[in-house]
């Protein structure tokens, strides 16, 4: 077993990265929440772009969540291959998510499909929803994204047939159009293209962990077409409808071509930590 790994040291990990990740953003989306401030014309966008500022900084300092729905709780979890653990991981993660929701505290989000009786504690049948990677090394990084249903709900995905490429940007816009200001912009756009119809959908949601900064030129492209869709902050209008755009994308069959779009709001909430890696 790696150095510092046991079943309580994750479970107390689990509940500290679920509390920053409740009660702050990582720094590079404030910072881009920040730039849009400055660079907005709309006086009105401004204002509401400063008051999801004042909002951060407040839980930030009082240790509140950022937001009332404090989401779905997923996890990405990356296993080093060199690992050896005596004891069951997913249940230590379940136990953080259930302390958590009870000390940060969280609200409890995680109800049946059908009977939408609520668990109480965030977690039940199939959530938390946990995400296994193996990597290189002897360490485990467990991140937590977790996932309001405000943004959730606007997201989509479409099996396109492989000739179909060119309507990729078309489906993407068609989609933040149709969202407008349900999932408080301004928002994260991930994209998935690829693999099968479920890997789409995993591949958007992890692309929203992508450095708010770091885009490429068609990202930039489609984000500039997105801002130009005048939805603005909170759907009052302005220049600032997404802060960024991620494309993760992955081999798929030669006769089909599924495209997701995970829609994340201003809240782009994730956290994470490593443990491990000693001798």
């Amino acid at each position: 077993m790696a150095a510092d790994i046991s079943y309580d040291t994750v479970v107390n990990s689990v509940v500290e990265i679920l509390k920053k990740a409740q009660t702050g953003l990582p720094q590079d989306v404030t910072d881009a929440l920040k730039r849009a401030a400055s660079q907005e014309s709309s006086d009105i966008a401004r204002e509401q772009i400063g008051a999801i500022l004042k909002n951060i900084d407040i839980a930030s300092r009082k240790q509140v969540p950022v937001c009332q729905d404090t989401g779905i709780l997923i996890f990405f979890v990356e296993i080093g291959r060199e690992v050896k653990l005596d004891f069951d991981l997913e249940a230590a993660i379940i136990e953080g998510a259930q302390i958590a929701t009870k000390t940060i505290p969280l609200r409890p989000n995680a109800v049946d499909p059908l009977t939408r009786h609520n668990t109480g504690t965030n977690t039940g049948n199939g959530i938390p929803d946990i995400k296994y990677e193996f990597v290189e090394g002897n360490m485990i990084r467990i991140t937590a994204a977790p996932k309001g249903a405000g943004s959730e709900n606007m997201s989509a995905i479409r099996m396109f047939n492989p000739t179909e490429a060119d309507r990729i940007r078309e489906f993407v816009l068609e989609t933040i159009l149709k969202a407008g200001g349900k999932p408080c912009p301004p928002i994260i756009v991930g994209i998935g293209i690829g693999g099968s119809f479920d890997k789409a959908a995993r591949l958007s949601k992890l692309a929203l962990l992508e450095d708010t900064d770091k885009m490429d030129d068609f990202e930039k492209s489609l984000l500039e077409d997105i801002n130009a869709l005048g939805i603005g902050p909170m759907g009052l209008g302005g220049d600032t409808t997404a802060l960024a755009v991620h494309i993760k994308k992955a081999c798929c069959h030669t006769a089909s071509l599924p495209v997701a779009v995970n829609i994340q709001c201003w809240a782009n909430r994730h956290a994470s930590v490593t443990l491990g890696g000693g001798e």
